[in-house]
């Protein structure tokens, strides 16, 4: 009889809840020192999105932002939101009365677990969360040569697919990564974590040519998730 790994999953009172909720505010304040949200995001370390309005019903996205303090502190991350060479790039500066929604793609989530029992029991836990397979990951991975997940290609992944959150299975606990800030801004406790992990998380594929992938499951998939 199969085996079928059960996961107990409680919250740890570092947060209040382990996913953030979308937050929609308003930029209060900007200079050079930083910028001022009307309402803070529920976490320091969550990134957003800055949308100003020209009128005439027309609006872009204009910067990344990341809170750096709970009092609704935030920092400019990156102006490029999407790159394109057909596309003008935006270069309105961030002003008072700026649209803000925190948590922007939150509901996107990119999972790394060590097998699939556990990828299976996390996603159908949530099924209102829109779950991005890691074949994808894996196949960006390899494409670009890298040979461990990490903060730079995660971003840049996030940012090609759209994703707000890496969603990371650790040795009896799990975080909340936001690709785009860098920072975690959820954790909590697993109980009965796989003993043996796939490395370096849950694929179809069998074998990738280049890096970690070239000898599925000989790595140390515990190890690697604990650089997070």
């Amino acid at each position: 009889m199969r085996k079928i790994v059960l996961i107990v999953l409680t919250a740890l009172p570092l947060f209040a809840g382990f996913f953030p909720a979308t937050v929609h505010t308003a930029v209060t304040a900007a200079d050079k020192n930083g910028i001022i949200l009307a309402k803070p995001f529920p976490v320091t370390g969550m990134s957003g999105i800055v949308i100003h309005r020209y009128g005439d019903q027309l609006e872009a996205i204009t910067g990344y932002i990341a809170q750096v303090s709970s009092n609704g502190t935030a920092t400019l991350l990156e102006k490029e939101i999407i790159h394109h060479e057909a596309l003008p790039t935006v270069k309105t500066e961030i002003t008072k009365g700026d649209k803000v929604i925190g948590g922007y793609l939150y509901d996107t989530l990119l999972l790394l677990a060590p097998n699939a029992e556990t990828y299976r029991s996390i996603t159908q836990a949530y099924p209102h969360k829109h779950w991005i397979h890691p074949d994808l990951f894996a196949t960006f991975l390899s494409k670009e040569g890298d040979a461990t997940p990490n903060r730079e290609n995660l971003a840049q992944f996030a940012k090609e697919y759209q994703i707000g959150l890496i969603y990371i299975v650790k040795k009896n606990s799990a975080v909340l990564l936001d690709p785009i800030s860098g920072k975690i801004v959820g954790k909590k406790a697993l109980k009965q974590t796989p003993t043996k992990a796939k490395f370096p998380f849950f694929m179809r594929f069998d074998k990738f040519r280049t890096g970690i992938f070239s000898d599925s499951g000989a790595g140390d998939y515990y190890k690697t998730m604990e650089r997070f």
